[in-house]
């Protein structure tokens, strides 16, 4: 099997997963599974943002929120503490799915580990591929479902998650950020957020 036969099968089988996702989304009408649509927006930003990617950070942008609907936030108390065991959970949770599909398609030890330890955010201050990952993220999550989290909280609670955010992303990350195609009252927001 080649490399790129080898990263095709590692999404597919991703995306098998994430297609069983009971929770959908409709973009354009059409009605989406929704980790599948995530996946999907996860690969087109990584190679958008960074298209030199390794196969691990592939591999991870692909997998980051595998079979999440397994595990929902209401399962946890629904406090800080509880949303920061939950996020931890998860974490775990996807390393050790995204781990075993990869060695049945035939990854090597090293690439499992390395995927493993970026769906787990371990060194996101000092790995660059980690660092890459969590900009893409960002990206998604601003572009794709920050309007939509605005119109549910009050000002205040989304200017507070959009500092947060943008204390996670690099310089190249937020340069990425300030070209999205954001609706007025978002981008209002976090025009706000950033002090403008």
């Amino acid at each position: 099997m080649t490399d790129n036969e080898r990263l095709t099968a590692a999404f597919e089988r991703f995306d098998a997963v994430n297609a069983e996702d009971p929770n959908h989304d409709i973009v354009n009408g059409v009605e989406h599974p929704r980790e599948l649509l995530y996946a999907q927006r996860m690969t087109r930003e990584l190679d958008r943002f960074a298209p030199d990617a390794s196969t691990a950070l592939k591999l991870a942008a692909r997998s980051q929120h595998i079979q999440r609907w397994a595990s929902p936030r209401a399962s946890y108390p629904m406090d800080r503490t509880g949303y920061l065991r939950w996020r931890t959970d998860l974490k775990k949770r996807h390393a050790e799915l995204a781990g075993v599909i990869l060695a049945e398609v035939g990854y090597d030890e090293a690439t499992v580990a390395r995927v493993q330890s970026l769906l787990r955010k371990e060194s996101l201050t000092t790995d660059p591929e980690m660092k890459t990952l969590e900009d893409v993220i960002c990206l998604v999550f601003l572009q794709h479902y920050f309007a939509d989290f605005a119109a549910k909280h009050d000002d205040e609670k989304v200017i507070d998650i959009v500092q947060k955010t943008w204390k996670k992303m690099s310089d190249a990350g937020h340069e990425a950020a300030l070209k999205l195609d954001l609706p007025p009252d978002a981008l209002a927001l976090v025009v706000r957020a950033l002090g403008g």
